[in-house]
């Protein structure tokens, strides 16, 4: 990697904070050309209790994906051959995998582009390990549609507590399957464009704040994780994205408005004017 900048911020690493135990066939895969950074990355990993797979580019980082099928990718942007944009490409058109982006650039249009193309969160360099981890578990407390079938039933949504089916105009969600229809129509959303989704279709026509969706997309709460101008412009890329699948344009939106000043709700629903 070109920056001279540490990847690490000063922090004691020596002794990690203990973390949440993860099932045994939990697998993470590394991409990272500097050597020192992928080390501390591994012993990182380990020390939660996944199987940690090194990869020095991103070419041997797409084929350890398509070999381990891992829980999670973390993957440097900035490196030699093929980018960590095009590998995330490549990454998230093969597996379901958690991406997370690590990147010395600090631009905002570099982390918006980043997770515009399937990645789940980004990690500017220097990191925190402290809080690399925190980011990384909050990650893995939203429940996704490639979670073991035999994950606990209190993972399972019940019908007291939400409905399975959500239903906006001609859009379709089903909670349990986490498909979604346009009409007869399939849509295919990233994982975090479903949950965005889903958080306004159960909210209906309350406003939702760009940092309550911001929550919502890191899988964190409320006050524990501060909600930066990054990651609202985020936000504002992923609902774009999700305009765009709906084929709901902005300008006269059918599912989704903006509300200024606030974030985003749904549209009046035709079926319930009066």
């Amino acid at each position: 990697m070109s920056t001279p900048s540490p990847a690490i911020a000063p922090t004691n690493i020596s002794s990690p904070t203990p973390t949440p135990a993860v099932a045994p066939a939990s697998t993470v895969v590394i991409v990272e050309d500097d050597a020192a950074v992928r080390d501390i990355l591994i012993e990182l990993f380990e020390s939660a209790g996944f199987t940690a797979v090194g990869a020095e580019n991103g070419v041997d980082g797409v084929e350890a994906v398509r070999a381990h099928n891992p829980r999670i990718t973390t993957i440097d942007v900035n490196m030699p051959g093929i980018d960590g944009f095009e590998t995330a490409k490549r990454v998230r058109a093969i597996s379901e995998t958690y991406i997370v982006l690590v990147t010395a650039r600090a631009e905002e249009a570099d982390a918006v582009l980043g997770l515009s193309i399937g990645a789940d969160d980004y990690v500017t360099k220097p990191f925190r390990p402290r809080e690399f981890r925190a980011r990384v578990e909050a990650m893995l407390r939203r429940p996704r549609g490639f979670a073991p079938r035999d994950a606990p039933a209190a993972l399972e949504p019940t019908s007291t507590a939400s409905p399975s089916v959500l239903i906006h105009r001609d859009i379709t969600l089903d909670t349990s399957t986490r498909a979604v229809h346009k009409g007869d129509d399939a849509i295919v959303l990233t994982r975090t464009e479903f949950d965005l989704l889903r958080t306004l279709l159960e909210s209906q026509r309350r406003a939702r704040s760009k940092e309550d969706l911001a929550l919502v997309a890191r899988g964190d709460t409320p006050g524990v994780v501060h909600v930066s101008e990054l990651d609202k412009r985020a936000i504002e890329s992923h609902m774009t994205n999700i305009r765009r699948k709906l084929g709901d344009p902005a300008a006269m939106p059918v599912h989704i408005e903006t509300v200024r000043g606030v974030g985003y709700r749904l549209t009046v629903d035709a079926a319930t004017q009066r």
